[in-house]
């Protein structure tokens, strides 16, 4: 036989697309259109109803950046129609096929009542079917000119990102709104043919069943008449039977298919806009559920569901009734799809606590899984939270991204800093938008690496990110790749279902030890700093208005613990830990929001605490420590005098000037405090850092060294840092002026101030305080840099194997050589409040206030010593997706530890995180819990959710090692219970001698509940 392949193929790709695919819709009409603007944001369906119109002609821009246009469509179906299936068919003037950034719109009924969404991908909205002819079609359709951000593909900086800069010119033109017949019998017979050609595309050139295929499609083309597609069709299709119904092999791979619209809390697009784009994707979805009984819709986020509660109260009951029928499944359990590294320990606990509670109150179901399919890596704790959550599994897709090593598996075992494993799913469709094409179905079976031991894998399908979600095309795509020769299998099914038949096949899965580390976007660890910043600051204003809540709710009478406030409070960091908001990668607008919510919770957070000390009684001055570890450090009164206090962990104690074991001495440019002698250098750099108690110095070159970077990456400019970054750069040496700046005996502290690029300033005060080994650095910086990343290095004389960072409830261990491609990779990495770095017998920890990216490096220098170094990144300046990124002031501060362990690192993390609090109070209550034995930190304390009255209290391991001690409460205690996260109980603690007995493994994490006497 001769091969005429080619001829084939292109034959069907033209008939296909030029003479199918335009045969779809029959007849059309087109609607009479009127237009109005809504000024500003957006308005109400009430308010837009009562709004006057103008006609509006089709070819007309419309739509200025970030605006809403508001379309009255009224128009008649003909008479002549009775009995086909009708459908209205608007074209805002989309812009090719990626539907997430641009035009959008929610189609509602005269009355109100949303009807469905018109997406670039989903056009339609149903009339009718069958139609009875001469109904009237009245639609009020809510517009959004939403603009491409990245349509220069990351080549150009945009305005557009604010709707304070983006201007008002049109940015799209309308091209159709019709009443139209939708021909089932071509509809179908399009949806054929691209199934079978694509099919036939991706089998090889010597399987015989491409051939045939091939063949078929030849034949069966012959029978479609070009004068006639709608009368033809059928024939055609019944000539394509054979090859669609021949039977998949029996080996053949199972592909559990779940709808799916990853729609993003905010990215390119501001939250609110978010919550329109959930009501119009869920509306499509409710819609496509009424047509297909088969249709499973897997939805995350608790917070977008909220959303729609609040402002779509119809799409809402429509999604509970979709729940109840068992279409449409809650899961993830979470608040929000989070960054998988920057949020705190408590922080991931309250996404599950938060998520999980919605979808049990207003659903009665409990998510049994993890779905996190876009976060940038995930921590090393995951493991142990998302069980002690409540949760059997976890997905995600994004490890697909890794820029240098394949990941080695699909289905795995992962395990976490404490040994916890939980069952893990990467889908190897490698995407969370699927369609069930041709090339997808084929990339599933062809990257999937448990061959041999497993044969199933998942798909979530359908457009995200205000594409509408699953369309009727994937799902009659799924219908017939069910069971068809040449392709993977395909089940609509729940995602629960899958992760049971996965684990029930494949129990002996491998098993994948440590973090999740995602070989890109590492820039996601310092981009947009005043977003991290609100961040870490509002964690642990969370954790300090909680503790002294509760203390106040113990101890003053008639003080009532603010359940609802702290509950909204946690609900809004929770939200801006999105995975495109707290890493930084948004739009301006976004960032510019962010930073003002933050404010406005700190300002709440610190009345709450107010509230709660002062409710202790008034009349004197004490000092608050909401650290879990004692501290003895110098404090300032309200007119700046420095004051050396001792304070119990948790606890408080009166504002006495304790003499400290050793003053402060400033001779020029050292600090000496009897721990430590600081040089300062003319150049600002630390020369010298003496541990005095070791005996040894610290540095190995000079500390605190400055490093301006060109900073441009391939691709993603506010994700990724590349490699290549480091190879040209700029040390900031040229000091303007080196002053002591306050010389006490209490306090001794020397200011350098230097100018450098584009007219930025850093100022930095180097601080050495009585009885203290701390170095703290207090940098505010005025940026205007571009492409840019600033690094602080600490070049240590340590040889160190590894560097620990802190991350949830814990700490990591990184090799600091680089023998495999793994740990090359890891150029740039994550951790929270402290790094270190020891060698046996010595360790020295570097504590931050609010950054979270590192590298660490290491040399062997010619007198044989290691240096091992450790750079802070504090600031960036990417220009995509916002032009103005970091630019301005940033305050903060950083510390060199010498002399630390383990321990010591927790708990100076801790102390610069969370100051010490002076306030009128005169009230001594002893601290609401006591915690004794190594390792044995507290989290959290607060009052339980249920409004019991009994206190709930997180500690955890954070040492590494095993751990027993006790917890001592200030209050009679009655009974205590071991609980999850979600202070459900799960075994009673024993209590000796009035004190709750604590047995730790390495880094677990433990939750109690106590009952109050």
């Amino acid at each position: 036989m001769h091969d005429e392949s080619r001829r084939i193929e292109e034959r069907v790709q033209r008939l296909h697309d030029q003479r199918i695919k335009t045969a779809v819709y029959a007849a059309t009409v087109p609607f009479e259109v009127e237009a109005w603007q809504a000024p500003g944001e957006p308005v109400p369906f009430e308010e837009a109803a009562a709004a006057s119109y103008e006609p509006f002609s089709m070819g007309t821009p419309w739509g200025p950046p970030w605006g809403t246009t508001w379309f009255r469509m009224r128009g008649q179906v003909p008479a002549e129609w009775a009995g086909k299936r009708v459908e209205a068919v608007i074209d805002l003037g989309f812009v090719g096929d990626w539907p997430g950034n641009q035009a959008e719109a929610l189609v509602h009924l005269a009355d109100g009542t949303p009807l469905k969404a018109v997406n670039p991908l989903n056009q339609y909205v149903a009339i009718a079917n069958p139609a009875r002819g001469g109904e009237s079609v009245d639609y009020l359709v809510e517009a959004a000119s939403n603009p491409d951000i990245l349509a220069d593909n990351f080549s150009k900086t945009t305005p557009l990102g604010d709707k304070l800069t983006a201007g008002d010119k049109p940015l799209y033109t309308f091209r159709a709104a019709d009443i139209a017949i939708l021909d089932e019998e071509v509809w179908h017979l399009d949806l054929d043919v691209q199934v079978l050609r694509e099919l036939m595309l991706e089998l090889g050139e010597h399987d015989p069943r491409r051939h045939e295929i091939a063949h078929a499609l030849d034949r069966a083309m012959d029978l479609l008449d070009l004068d006639d597609v709608s009368g033809s069709a059928a024939a055609v299709r019944k000539a394509l039977e054979p090859v669609l119904s021949r039977p998949a092999h029996a080996s053949a791979h199972t592909v559990s298919g779940v709808g799916h619209a990853h729609i993003d809390s905010a990215w390119l697009w501001p939250i609110r806009e978010t919550k329109r784009k959930t009501s119009r994707t869920f509306s499509n979805v409710t819609s496509l559920a009424d047509e297909y009984d088969d249709f499973i819709f897997a939805c995350s986020q608790a917070q977008q569901y909220e959303w729609v509660r609040d402002n779509y109260p119809k799409v809402w009951a429509r999604i509970q009734e979709s729940v109840k029928k068992g279409q449409w499944a809650p899961v993830g359990g979470m608040w929000v799809e989070s960054d998988g590294n920057l949020p705190g320990g408590e922080a991931v606990a309250r996404q599950f606590i938060h998520g999980k509670r919605f979808f049990m109150d207003h659903f009665g179901i409990e998510t049994k899984g993890v779905w996190l399919p876009d976060s940038f890596g995930y921590n090393a704790a995951y493991p142990q939270i998302a069980k002690l959550a409540g949760n059997e599994w976890f997905l995600t897709q994004k490890i697909s991204w890794n820029q240098t090593n394949r990941f080695p598996h699909h289905t795995f075992w992962w395990e976490g800093i404490d040994g916890t494993r939980i069952f893990t799913h990467f889908p190897p469709v490698d995407t969370y938008n699927a369609r069930f094409s041709g090339e997808e179905m084929s990339r599933a079976v062809r990257n999937y690496q448990e061959k041999g031991g497993a044969s199933r894998s998942l798909a979530p399908f359908g457009w995200g990110d205000g594409g509408g979600g699953p369309t009727r095309e994937i799902m009659e795509r799924a219908r017939r790749l069910a069971d068809l020769e040449g392709s993977a299998k395909v089940v609509v099914e729940h995602p629960d279902e899958f992760f049971a038949k996965a684990r029930e096949e494949y129990p002996d899965a491998p098993v994948w030890v440590g973090e999740l580390y995602l070989e890109l976007h590492r820039a996601t660890y310092t981009s947009q700093a005043r977003t991290k910043q609100g961040n870490r600051r509002s964690e642990h204003l969370l954790r300090e208005a909680e503790l002294w809540a509760t203390t106040a709710a113990l101890h003053a009478p008639g003080y009532g613990y603010p359940y609802e406030k702290l509950d909204r409070l946690w609900k809004t960091v929770l939200l801006h830990q999105f995975h495109d908001i707290l890493p930084g990668s948004s739009i301006a607008w976004v960032h510019r929001e962010a930073e003002a919510e933050y404010a406005r919770v700190a300002r709440e957070l610190h009345a709450l605490t107010a509230e709660a000390v002062a409710a202790l009684g008034t009349g004197g001055t004490r000092v608050f420590n909401t650290s879990p570890y004692d501290r003895a450090e110098v404090v300032r009164t309200a007119d700046g005098t420095p004051v050396y206090v001792e304070v119990p962990a948790s606890g408080s104690a009166p504002l006495t000037d304790t003499p400290p074991p050793q003053p402060v001495t400033v001779d020029g440019l050292v600090l000496d405090n009897g721990l430590v002698r600081v040089e300062v250098a003319e150049d600002g750099t630390l020369s010298s850092v003496r541990d005095l108690r070791a005996g040894r110095e610290v540095l190995a070159e000079s500390g605190n060294l400055l490093r301006l970077h060109t900073d441009l990456p391939n691709y993603w400019d506010a994700w990724d840092i590349d490699k290549h970054y480091k190879n040209r750069y700029t040390d900031l040496l040229d000091a303007s002026s080196v002053t002591v700046v306050e010389q006490d005996p209490l306090v001794g502290a020397i200011r350098v101030e230097r100018s450098f690029g584009k007219g930025s300033t850093i100022t930095q005060t180097i601080t050495v305080r009585a009885g203290s080994p701390r170095i703290d650095i207090e940098t505010d910086i005025d940026w205007h840099e571009t492409e840019k990343i600033l690094k602080a290095a600490f070049p240590v004389d340590i040889r160190a194997p590894h560097s620990s960072a802190e991350i949830q409830f814990g700490h990591i261990q990184r090799p600091t050589h680089t023998n495999t491609s793994w740990e090359a990779a890891r150029f740039e990495v994550s951790g929270h409040r402290w790094v270190h770095l020891g060698e046996p017998g010595y360790g020295v920890a570097v504590i931050n206030d609010s950054t979270y990216g590192h590298d660490v490096s290491r040399t062997v220098r010619e007198d044989g010593g290691t240096t091992t170094t450790v750079r802070l990144s504090l600031v960036r300046a990417p220009r995509i997706p916002d032009p103005e990124a970091d630019q301005g002031r940033h305050r903060f501060t950083y510390a060199l530890l010498p002399g630390a362990t383990i321990e010591d690192a927790v708990a100076e993390g801790y102390s610069l995180n969370l100051p010490l609090r002076v306030a009128d109070a005169a009230g001594a209550p002893e601290p609401v819990v006591s915690a004794e034995g190594e390792g044995v930190t507290v989290e959290a304390v607060k009052l339980a959710d249920d409004a019991s009255g009994d206190v709930v209290v997180r500690l955890y391991e954070s040492r590494g090692g095993r751990a027993t001690g006790t917890l001592r409460t200030g209050f009679p205690l009655a009974g205590a219970r071991i609980t999850d996260l979600l202070e459900r109980p799960l075994e009673e603690a024993e209590i000796t001698d009035g004190a709750v007995a604590i047995t730790l493994r390495p880094f677990q994490i433990l939750t109690l509940r106590l009952r109050r006497g």
